[in-house]
């Protein structure tokens, strides 16, 4: 593998390196693409080549600047599959979509997988273990020379609900993050290579979620751009809630995840994952147009996150609040 980094057609439509891309000024809009049966949002409606290839044409045509291919559900109880099975399911798509000029990201945490779908194409690794399952990931990285998204993680999915105790939610990830940096540059992995992800809804309750919502720049305080991703997540099911407390089914939480994804945007996110492409895209659009207005800072104290959920629960009555709590340990770490 050459190291260059591969030339891409950008939602823009101009050419540039995917380098470009990572030092882009403008907000970056990666559109998922699960080509799995048991995604917890779109699983099944993209297993076959030609509707994965279609929808991701249609995702770069609506904004998206990167399409993020992903074989492996991290949905919450989601069984395991090998590398073989995850490699037959995302190549093909990789393939197609990188020959259209699309840029494409592989969503791997198989050193294995992100190999053969670099060679096939894809440009970006986005690491849900942010390097922790695979020990050989910096090295397929660092030989490609590829952009490489590390993303908060403490285990694999059925492990979450036992991983999500912190002591300040967003100074242990900040933290953990830069453990991973740390050991991401220790191996030869170049800084400007490195994206950061806190990974909302793995090993996080909502009220961490919302708490490193509120927090953001102090993960910006790392110095790497940082990746935004809670597109339909169950948090956000849970406030939009109904009065018997029944979350928000997943279709009916895009315009929570638009308005999340552009705070995270006023408050300095280099760019964000989403389904709605877009939705998301015009969003940034209005944003552009008012000047890029940015967020003031939150500190601790003023953030408040934990407080207003519970406040929230509290007006909401106890029973909503239980039939959160029922939900609450099934449905964290979307993907």
């Amino acid at each position: 593998m050459s190291g260059r980094p591969p030339e891409a057609l950008l939602a823009n439509g101009t050419v540039g390196s995917v380098t470009d891309l990572v030092r882009a000024q403008a907000p970056v809009v990666m559109g998922v693409l699960n080509v799995t049966p048991d995604s917890f949002s779109d699983g099944g409606r993209y297993a076959d080549l030609d509707a994965a290839v279609g929808h991701g044409v249609r995702l770069r045509a609506a904004g998206a600047d990167l399409v993020d291919v992903g074989g492996e559900s991290t949905r919450p109880g989601a069984d395991r599959v090998d590398a073989a099975t995850e490699t037959a399911r995302v190549l093909p798509v990789v393939r197609e979509l990188s020959a259209a000029g699309i840029a494409v990201s592989i969503d791997t945490s198989r050193a294995r997988v992100a190999e053969a779908a670099l060679a096939a194409g894809a440009a970006v690794v986005n690491d849900v273990s942010g390097g922790l399952a695979d020990p050989d990931m910096a090295r397929v990285v660092r030989d490609a020379g590829c952009p490489w998204v590390l993303m908060h993680w403490r285990g694999h999915s059925r492990r979450m609900t036992d991983l999500a105790h912190y002591t300040d939610v967003v100074a242990d990830v900040r933290a953990e993050l830069g453990e991973r940096v740390d050991e991401a540059l220790a191996a030869g992995v170049a800084a400007d290579r490195i994206i950061v992800d806190p990974g909302l809804g793995f090993a996080k309750t909502a009220a961490h979620n919302w708490e490193l919502s509120a927090r953001l720049p102090e993960l910006l305080d790392l110095g790497f751009p940082l990746l935004f991703g809670a597109s339909r997540k169950s948090y956000l099911g849970r406030l939009l809630a109904d009065a018997e407390g029944e979350p928000r089914p997943t279709p009916g939480r895009e315009a929570a995840t638009i308005a999340t994804s552009l705070l995270a945007v006023a408050a300095g996110a280099w760019g964000v994952r989403v389904h709605d492409v877009r939705g998301t895209a015009d969003a940034l659009a209005v944003w552009r147009a008012t000047g890029r207005p940015r967020l003031a800072a939150a500190t601790p104290e003023r953030a408040g996150s934990t407080d207003h959920v519970a406040s929230t629960d509290r007006a909401a009555g106890a029973d909503r609040a239980a039939a959160a709590a029922r939900t609450a340990t099934a449905t964290e770490g979307d993907r």
